[in-house]
């Protein structure tokens, strides 16, 4: 059967897959679930986006340049790295916590079993953790040259800690944390900032 002439808004079909994706992971999201969600058929999808895994490599780079964004905008905009890791948290917490929005984050969910996803997009998925990793670390080590942490401590420790920090509160919004919890969570893991960073109070 010839897939439909494209009718279609592409733009809203992919962020229609993009929320069976966030919702059901790669694996459980059937073409049936996709092209229902999309408004369209399977050869329209093919046609449109080439393949299921092509689809959801596009829909993780919509996802990075639109929810990540947002989350990640206070690394280099906040005026220290104190409130750049803050700004990181508490907006995971406030975007994590809303309603009507898949919850937790795609990224950290689809790297939970790996072996689920095709190579290439389970390696794409893996550059953009690795790459979150490494820009944190980056201006922890900008902060430690510009005086903010001691020189004593450990950028590469100190970036882990607070990634991982924000990675469970994923994982906590996605088993039904809501806002207030995942709030906590994040003013408690700040707490620790000035024996990571070094930082003596008077």
């Amino acid at each position: 059967m010839a897939g439909r002439p494209r009718s279609f808004d592409r733009d809203e079909a992919l962020s229609s897959a993009l929320k069976v994706f966030w919702t059901k992971g790669y694996a459980d999201a059937s073409l049936a679930d996709l092209t229902s969600a999309m408004g369209i058929n399977a050869p329209s999808l093919y046609a449109a986006f080439g393949s299921k895994e092509d689809l959801f490599r596009e829909a993780v780079r919509l996802y990075t340049d639109t929810e990540g964004r947002l989350l990640w905008e206070p690394l280099d905009a906040a005026p220290t790295a104190r409130e750049a890791i803050e700004g990181l948290l508490m907006g995971t917490a406030t975007v994590s916590g809303q309603c009507g929005r898949p919850q937790g984050c795609l990224l950290a969910l689809s790297g939970v079993n790996p072996d689920a996803l095709p190579d290439k997009a389970c390696s794409e998925v893996k550059q953009i953790r690795v790459d979150s990793m490494a820009a944190l670390r980056a201006r922890l080590e900008t902060a430690q040259a510009d005086g903010e942490i001691a020189a004593t401590a450990d950028p590469a420790a100190i970036a882990a800690f607070y990634l991982t920090v924000q990675q469970g509160m994923g994982f906590r919004a996605r088993e039904g944390a809501g806002p207030e919890e995942l709030t906590a969570t994040a003013r408690a893991a700040m707490l620790a900032w000035d024996g990571l960073a070094g930082v003596r109070r008077s």
